[in-house]
């Protein structure tokens, strides 16, 4: 927020025409702490996606869990059967099939 208008202002007083390339990355899902062993996903895999529950509702087969944050509420919330959701940065790709509550997919 700060710094475009920074580059604005003094590419202007130097008469330099600045190009400007932000990353536009969205917002990220933070998966809380695991259960034990990685949790390996398959193509065609269903899994359930939510917020934790308590401090035990960790990671595990079948199941990925964030810890309750404002965002990861509201990104939780905002899914509605059909989002694409982009794992590992976009390495691997799920999709929403049921929403079961605004803290569970």
């Amino acid at each position: 927020e700060r710094v475009y208008p920074l580059i604005r202002k003094y590419a202007a007083l130097l008469g330099k025409r600045v190009e400007c390339l932000g990353d536009l990355q969205g917002p990220k899902f933070r998966v809380g702490e695991l259960q034990s062993d990685p949790v390996r996903l398959n193509s065609g895999d269903v899994l359930e996606f939510g917020i934790a529950k308590d401090d035990s509702d960790m990671i595990r087969d079948g199941r990925i869990t964030m810890k309750s944050t404002t965002e990861q509420n509201a990104l939780v919330k905002g899914c509605e059967v059909g989002t694409t959701l982009l794992i590992e940065d976009g390495l691997m790709e799920v999709k929403v099939v049921e929403k079961l509550s605004d803290t569970e997919l």
